[in-house]
C-alpha cells in the first residue's frame, strides 16, 4: 500500500479530463480539502492570490505543483488531496509547464506535514513510480496506484 494512503481516500483522489486553467485545477484539488474541514476558501484563495503576486512558487518540477498556502490562510487540519488532469494546464512556469499532476496539502502548523510531505517526496523522487501516475488514464487506474495494496511500494 502506498504510504501515502495513510492521507488519502477515494474522494481525494480526482482525475479530471480537462479544466478551463491553472485557477480552476487548484479549486478541484482544494475542494476535497475544503469538504472535509481541512481548509477554508481562504486557504485556496491564497494559494491563487500568492501565484499571482509571486509566480508560479509552487510547480517544483516539470509537470508536477504541490499548491499550499500558510497555516494562518486558512489551513485548519492536516490534509492531502491529488488531481491527475488528462490535459495539462499551464501555469507560466517556464520549463516545469504544463502541469498535469497536483498535490494540494493542508498543514495548521508547522510540524505536523513533516511526515506526509518526507511520504511524498519519496513518490516524486520514485522515477518508476511517478511514470505510472503520469500515465494514468482514468480515475480506476489512479486509484489503483495511490490507494490500492498493488500501487506504491512501501
Amino acid at each position: 500500500m502506498s504510504h501515502l494512503a495513510k492521507w488519502l481516500n477515494s474522494e481525494k483522489v480526482q482525475y479530471v479530463e480537462k479544466v478551463a486553467d491553472w485557477k480552476e485545477a487548484i479549486q478541484i484539488a482544494g475542494l476535497p480539502l475544503l469538504n472535509e474541514g481541512a481548509i477554508s476558501q481562504r486557504y485556496i484563495e491564497a494559494i491563487i492570490r500568492q501565484k499571482e503576486e509571486i509566480g508560479p512558487y509552487f510547480v517544483i518540477a516539470p509537470r508536477i505543483a504541490m499548491p499550499h498556502a500558510r497555516p494562518e490562510e486558512g489551513a485548519q487540519a492536516l490534509g492531502l488531496s491529488v488531481v491527475k488532469l488528462a490535459e495539462p494546464v499551464v501555469f507560466n512556469a517556464d520549463e516545469n509547464d504544463p502541469v498535469d499532476t497536483l498535490f494540494m496539502f493542508s498543514a495548521p502548523d508547522s510540524n505536523s506535514h513533516i511526515e506526509m510531505i518526507s511520504q511524498l517526496a519519496e513518490l516524486l523522487s520514485d522515477e518508476d513510480e511517478m511514470q505510472k501516475v503520469f500515465n494514468v488514464r482514468s480515475q480506476e487506474e489512479l486509484n489503483a496506484i495511490l490507494l490500492s495494496d498493488s500501487g506504491i511500494a512501501q
